[in-house]
């Protein structure tokens, strides 16, 4: 990445989320709460699962790897704005703002295929539950995730290449606590109609197929259940979907609140309230929707914790 961009700026003023000292109080004892409470919470489904035999299953293997998108996707933005706090400043290079761009953008699309992924295994499961051991091969699991993690990379790597050829202005403040896409378009004095277009073309893209693939999933999955004869077989078979239709639900509603929509119509209040969501409060509430419905996660999850309450 390069130090500065073609104008000369060098760093970038994140404002954050409130001017007033005591609201920024607040709001850094909230966002320091809900950041442990993800690490935490995330750490300890990964603990669960790769502690316990029983566990060790495509579902749980997606789950975990998200999860660990989840920490790293959280760490990508609370952090900087939790020590410019500290330290009393709002600065962030142009540098830096780019590769923190580059790994939302990763992190973003990371969760986006694990969850369809995610649906897929569960189509496979109750619709074709006989085949289910040998659709879902560990082979095929690795070769989703690496495939998900490389789709990823490079779809993240475009969008920052096409951030860092603009120009930007004397005005380098960014009403919002990271270096989101956004924000920074408007802050340039270049031309990002070809920014905008390659969002709406291929980010949409990134975005709708995997979408798409959910809903076709749960759209057969749901089919599949409505035949089921007992009344306890239906809401068994749509226990396990429900915690996982939670999350895409906030997770998409989220993300086109905020990105695919045209630049004219966005606000910065209406966009920062929507990206807290998916940046920060999503990646908190995943292992409690995916924990609280579950009863094998559950009694693994007792099972860590009592070990290592036992422990001291």
């Amino acid at each position: 990445m390069r130090g500065t961009n073609q104008s000369g700026i060098s760093e970038f003023l994140l404002l954050g989320l409130s001017r007033q000292p005591q609201q920024q109080q607040l709001l850094f004892l909230l966002f320091l709460i809900m950041y442990l409470a993800t690490v935490l919470g995330n750490l300890l489904i990964i603990l669960a699962i790769s502690t316990d035999s029983h566990l060790h299953t495509p579902m749980y293997f997606f789950l975990s790897n998200l999860s660990l998108v989840d920490i790293c996707f959280s760490s990508t933005t609370v952090p900087k704005m939790l020590a410019n706090h500290v330290l009393g400043t709002q600065t962030i290079s142009f540098s830096g703002c780019l590769t923190q761009m580059y790994f939302l953008f990763m992190f973003v699309d990371m969760d986006n295929f694990l969850l369809a992924v995610m649906a897929y295994d569960r189509f496979v499961a109750i619709c074709h539950p006989l085949h289910y051991t040998t659709k879902m091969t560990h082979q095929l699991c690795a070769l989703l995730v690496a495939g998900s993690c490389v789709i990823a990379n490079l779809n993240a790597l475009l969008h920052t290449l096409l951030m860092a050829r603009l120009s930007f202005c004397a005005d380098n403040a960014i009403p919002h606590f990271f270096c989101d896409v956004t924000p920074l378009l408007k802050l340039s004095c270049s031309d990002t109609h070809l920014n905008e277009l390659v969002i709406l073309t291929e980010g949409a893209l990134i975005m709708v197929t995997p979408f798409v693939c959910i809903l076709a999933s749960y759209v057969h999955i749901t089919c599949a259940v409505l035949r089921v004869p007992s009344s306890r077989g239906r809401w068994k078979a749509l226990s396990t979907c429900g915690s996982h239709l939670a999350v895409v639900s906030l997770f998409y509603g989220t993300i086109i609140a905020v990105y695919f929509n045209p630049s004219s119509s966005h606000s910065a209040e209406k966009d920062t309230a929507a990206t807290v969501l998916y940046t920060v409060v999503t990646p908190m509430l995943n292992p409690f929707i995916y924990s609280l419905r579950n009863r094998d996660l559950k009694g693994a999850l007792r099972r860590v914790v009592g070990r290592r309450t036992g422990s001291y």
